[in-house]
């Protein structure tokens, strides 16, 4: 029985090991954390990426947990009010649209539930990938070695697996000008199914309404022209690279900074996107951001994640590796550059309509009628 490594337990990593396991393949997962990772933004569940939940089972339960908006707004630098509407927000579009906003948190959670009795190695990671004809061996941090037929690479952004697979991250990726900090609180701020934008140039924010009104997910950000180099484990320090940025916003932003000092799920890092000529080598694959992140600014990281988990693995069930990696590359890159392209839009200065427009013509731009379970 095909065994196969994958490293990454967030969004793509989990829906690959259901739909290898659902193949008869024996996935195996390793994450560097100690358990699935708490925090995050609300992501979006789009197009063909909401027929895969379906096929999963899961529209059921990730409506159950969906984080209803009923508009937004938009503030300058002073706090004045410049935009409004209630139905279009922008980070989940047309607000009477099937799509499902849900918690990347809450998403992941459901879809770990479904893999019950996978193989998970959590607090662990590779240290080492060496490929051998017919396996790969792979050295851990902390368990002993093992060897695997595949390996494929589901780490996001900073992918250890690519790193060591394909090379050095600064071959791959494209940054996009922005640097971004979200955290969690109370809704202190009595909000309703609502979210507000603030803007001064380079500078502003989000803050929006999460768990039935009971949380505030915040967002603050700053744009750079040139890429800033921090450690992305440091938390601290992008906490300070925030507030010296950040600092000088008014309305209710000095809250919010005093506030993320002691954000326990405080998560940051850059907009960027990852653009690779291959998303494999020999026995060693990759999924999701690690090969092909198309940034936040885009919306449809979840969506591409889940429908590139849900295209490998039922390939994978069908064909040897070699053909199995060709033929998820092919059906997936035309809808992965679509996407990225939507990130390259500044969605602040394009009309709503337009930017739900051009959402709608991309989220459906991949066939899955060919390719079922």
């Amino acid at each position: 029985m095909t065994t196969v490594l994958i490293s990454g337990a967030s969004v793509a990593g989990t829906a690959l090991a259901y739909w290898l396991r659902e193949q008869g393949l024996t996935p195996v997962v390793v994450e560097r954390a100690p358990r699935l990772r708490p925090g995050g933004q609300a992501v979006d569940v789009r197009g063909a990426a909401l027929t895969v939940l379906r096929r999963m089972g899961l529209e059921g339960r990730a409506r159950e947990l969906e984080n209803h908006t009923g508009g937004m707004n938009m503030l300058d630098a002073e706090g004045n009010e410049v935009f409004r509407s209630e139905e279009f927000a922008l980070s989940s579009g047309d607000i009477g649209s099937e799509d499902i906003e849900i918690l990347r948190e809450d998403l992941v959670e459901i879809v770990y539930e479904r893999t019950e009795g996978v193989e998970y190695l959590f607090g662990d990671s590779i240290a080492a990938i060496r490929q051998e004809g017919d396996g790969v061996t792979v050295e851990f941090e902390h368990a002993a070695p093992r060897r695997f037929d595949l390996v494929v690479g589901a780490d996001g952004l900073h992918s250890n697996t690519r790193r060591l697979a394909f090379g050095p991250e600064s071959q791959f990726i494209h940054h996009l000008g922005t640097y971004l900090g979200v955290f969690s609180q109370e809704n202190y701020l009595g909000l309703d199914k609502w979210q507000t934008w603030f803007n001064d140039g380079a500078v502003g924010g989000t803050v929006m309404t999460v768990r039935h009104n009971a949380e505030l997910r915040i967002f603050l950000g700053f744009g750079s022209e040139e890429p800033i180099d921090y450690d992305y484990r440091d938390v601290e320090a992008q906490k300070r690279l925030i507030a010296d940025h950040v600092t000088g916003l008014g309305w209710e932003v000095p809250g919010f900074i005093e506030r993320m000092w002691g954000a326990e799920d405080f998560y940051f890092d850059a907009m960027a996107q990852i653009r690779m000529d291959a998303w494999s080598a020999g026995r060693v694959g990759l999924v999701g951001d690690a090969a092909h992140c198309a940034a936040p600014l885009s919306g449809q990281g979840t969506s591409l994640a889940l429908v590139g988990a849900y295209i490998l693995a039922l390939e994978l069930g069908r064909t040897g590796h070699e053909e199995a990696f060709a033929r998820y590359e092919a059906r997936m890159r035309p809808f992965v550059e679509g996407n990225q392209a939507l990130a390259l839009i500044d969605r602040q200065k394009v009309d709503p309509a337009e930017s739900t427009a051009r959402l709608d013509a991309v989220k459906h731009a991949v066939d899955l009628d060919g390719i079922t379970a």
